[in-house]
């Protein structure tokens, strides 16, 4: 059918062009039944050339089609892949960005550095990978917040909980036909909000120009430990009118001396907290707390405290693992010095996802280079039951 057309194409134009010699050869126009026959074969040309380029066009496509089908099929990339591809790609240019050889104002929007460009005092967002990184680490070395009982909204949040001396719902025998007496848990609540923090590290530039130094793993761990003191500090000791974290508990053992603790205190302690909630139990202390223990023995003359590397802490205390920060009191006239239990009876509320900048200019002056990170939480005691502290008389 293709070559029938050409060759009509072909006889229509080779008709036209001798229709047109003619009329210059007898220096004259075209009659008015020439000028219609010259339109109608210029009308049949114009068809064919379309009905062929159609053809054409289906051509190409039928062949695109046969070569895709036979091209080998690549493996469709899983999304843990897929995230780790993003993460080294993202990871590649906040070191580039770093070291001064890219500036961009957020993150994947990068601009190659040249003389006299920056950002003024301003800040550039951290890729989120980045920032997921930073916050896996706070959580793997804040075991205090790792464990709690975590809310991610914002506003203020509401939570219910029974009182450790709570007089809650009852159960009796009961007889047939007999109606049963209503009764019903007397439960408190206790808001969370929200309290805006910050964290600033700075680096030092002869660090960062240093290529074979991991500058961005450096920057991961200064964040993670600089976010994680200050969070860990607030759910131990709190602060007046803002995070109170375990500071307000009134579940407690009191010491018989303020100078020490005895193995008594220590089982105590232990037993305060029910065994409905020892099996994730922990236990909190200072260094010097945890020093003082291990010279503690059971009636059975075996140490209260034994070294362990299997616990998660490499630490065991009545056969539960032992956490030290330096957070925490030391052995002192009425200090709160050991902490126990699930610490899922602690609430911790973020209302603002972490967000981290880092500030290239704004130090210059001091050859550094600020790292800043903002965040909003709030944290208190929502379930007295499951914690237990030692406080010393």
């Amino acid at each position: 059918m293709r070559k029938e057309l050409e060759e009509k194409k072909n006889d229509l134009i080779t008709k036209a062009e001798g229709m047109l010699d003619t009329a210059k050869m007898e220096k004259r126009e075209l009659t008015e039944d020439e000028a219609a026959e010259l339109a109608e074969i210029r009308d049949n040309v114009r068809r064919i050339v379309e009905t062929l380029k159609l053809d054409d066009d289906f051509r190409e496509l039928e062949a695109k089609e046969v070569k895709e089908d036979n091209a080998p099929q690549e493996e469709e990339k899983t999304e843990e892949e897929i995230m780790n591809e993003k993460e080294m790609q993202e990871t590649r240019s906040f070191e580039n960005y770093i070291r001064g050889r890219v500036i961009h104002e957020r993150a994947g929007e990068l601009t190659p550095a040249t003389s006299g460009t920056g950002i003024g005092l301003g800040g550039a967002l951290i890729p989120e990978t980045i920032v997921n990184r930073v916050i896996r680490k706070v959580y793997d070395i804040c075991p205090i917040l790792e464990r709690s009982q975590k809310f991610n909204v914002k506003g203020n949040l509401e939570v219910p909980f029974y009182p450790a001396d709570a007089q809650n719902i009852t159960v009796a025998y009961q007889s047939e036909f007999v109606q049963l007496s209503s009764s019903s848990g007397s439960f408190n609540t206790v808001s969370l909000t929200g309290y805006l923090a910050g964290a600033l590290t700075k680096i030092s530039r002869s660090l960062i120009n240093n290529v074979q130094f991991d500058i961005v793993g450096f920057v991961v761990d200064e964040m993670a430990y600089a976010i994680k003191r200050f969070i860990e500090h607030e759910l131990l000791q709190g602060t007046s009118g803002k995070v109170t974290g375990l500071s307000t508990l009134n579940h407690a053992v009191t010491t018989a001396s303020a100078t020490a603790i005895t193995a008594e205190e220590v089982i105590k302690l232990h037993d305060a907290v029910k065994d409905e909630f020892q099996q994730n139990a922990i236990w909190i202390m200072s260094p010097a707390t945890r020093t003082a223990l291990r010279s503690l023995k059971a009636t059975n003359g075996y140490f209260l405290l034994n070294d362990e590397f299997s616990s998660p802490f490499g630490v065991n205390l009545l056969g539960k693992p032992v956490y030290v920060s330096d957070n925490m009191d030391n052995i002192a006239t009425g200090k709160t010095v050991i902490y126990y239990g699930d610490m899922r009876g602690l609430g911790t509320k973020f209302s603002e996802e972490i967000n981290i900048e880092v500030l290239r200019e704004r130090y210059a002056d001091e050859h550094a280079v600020g790292v800043v990170g903002w965040f909003e939480f709030d944290s208190k005691v929502i379930d007295e039951q499951q914690i237990a502290k030692l406080v010393m008389a």
